[in-house]
């Protein structure tokens, strides 16, 4: 049975702190920003801004949370459109697109069930693993899909996981014969995944975007965040990572 995320688990995720995170201040009395980000941002942030404290999940996860009043102070999203409907209902700064990225099917190393291309993803028997449709990922990979004609994969779904971790985790377990996930989330896992690219006609433009939050704790540390990710050493590590920074 597919794996989906419901209102009912997002909010027993916020009232059981399963995000948790508080605006901290450093030893030398600086303050920290509290930074929601996006589960594939986990491996690049802390290296452009070690000083944050953190919370990775979805982004939808993350968006809900900051609409009932979650104490972030930045909103780091893996689609433009969760900071623009917060934006419009006055709850986060302007939203700035700052990086892109692409994604990519994943199959384990030895490819037991010898998927060589996106069209194999449509045999019968083919355990597929993908974002679940609220996440920008398992969004991203449904638009992939149609536009590639491989909507008969969509049958072969076993489970839809809240953020690109849960797809990443059971392909590389054996528990899936395959899944789909952005570039950047394979460059530490290269000794457990294999990667099958998805053509250049059926991206969707992965546009990551990042908005200080109306009611920071800590205004002038998120700000401060934001300029650090969007400055030229924050443009360096982004590449570092495999994303494509904005501009």
């Amino acid at each position: 049975m597919r794996a989906r995320s419901t209102v009912a688990v997002l909010s027993a995720v916020l009232l059981s702190g399963g995000v948790t995170a508080c605006s901290r201040t450093a030893a030398d009395g600086a303050q920290r920003p509290t930074v929601y980000a996006a589960a594939s941002l986990a491996g690049v942030l802390p290296a452009i801004a070690p000083e944050a404290t953190y919370s990775f999940a979805g982004s939808d996860q993350l968006a809900f949370q900051i609409a009932q009043g979650a104490p972030a102070d930045v909103f780091a999203s893996a689609n433009a459109r969760y900071p623009e409907e917060l934006h419009a209902r006055g709850l986060v700064e302007t939203p700035v697109v700052f990086a892109y990225n692409a994604l990519v099917v994943i199959v384990p190393r030895a490819n037991p069930a010898a998927i060589d291309s996106t069209d194999d993803l449509t045999r019968p028997g083919i355990r597929l693993v993908m974002g679940d449709r609220t996440v920008p990922v398992g969004e991203y990979t449904r638009t992939a899909f149609a536009r590639l004609g491989l909507q008969a994969a969509l049958r072969n779904v076993v489970s839809e996981e809240p953020d690109v971790r849960g797809v990443v985790a059971k392909v590389a377990l054996g528990e899936a014969d395959a899944g789909v996930v952005y570039r950047t989330d394979v460059l530490g896992e290269r000794r457990r995944l294999r990667v099958i690219p998805i053509p250049q006609r059926a991206q969707p433009a992965v546009a990551y975007t990042v908005a200080v939050i109306a009611s920071a704790r800590n205004p002038s540390a998120a700000r401060a965040f934001v300029r650090r990710l969007l400055s030229p050493d924050g443009r360096r590590r982004l590449i570092g990572h495999g994303f494509r920074p904005a501009g």
